[in-house]
């Protein structure tokens, strides 16, 4: 029986934060969203549940607004390691939800490396 997209969606989305939950050891979680025309991310304690620092190609300040290409992305990275500085976190786990880590969701965390964060 075929999936849909959709599905298949959605049980990678459950695989990687089953297998987030497991690993993690009250580290700060920075979580992906990518639609057809913006990317967000959110830095995220699950503990607490609490959004720790967030960064978005929809901000004005980035100069990428309503893109969504890897330049656009690679800003968005360089942007919430630089607030999750300013938060107090230097580690977290890296949550794609169900997207590839491939394209925009790796230049994502290429540039959030590149910016201090360990992924």
């Amino acid at each position: 029986m075929a999936n849909s997209k959709r599905q298949l969606f959605i049980k990678r989305r459950l695989r990687v934060r089953n297998k987030l939950r497991k690993v993690n050891n009250g580290q700060a979680r920075l979580s992906v969203h990518r639609s057809n025309k913006n990317i967000s991310v959110q830095l995220i304690d699950d503990v607490n549940g609490v959004t720790l620092a967030s960064a978005s190609s929809l901000e004005k300040d980035l100069g990428v607004v309503g893109k969504n290409n890897l330049e656009a992305a690679a800003k968005v990275g360089s942007a919430i390691a630089e607030r999750a500085k300013k938060a107090g976190v230097t580690e977290v786990q890296f949550d794609r939800g169900g997207f590839l880590f491939h394209g925009k969701i790796k230049a994502l965390a290429e540039a959030a490396r590149e910016g201090g964060l360990k992924l």
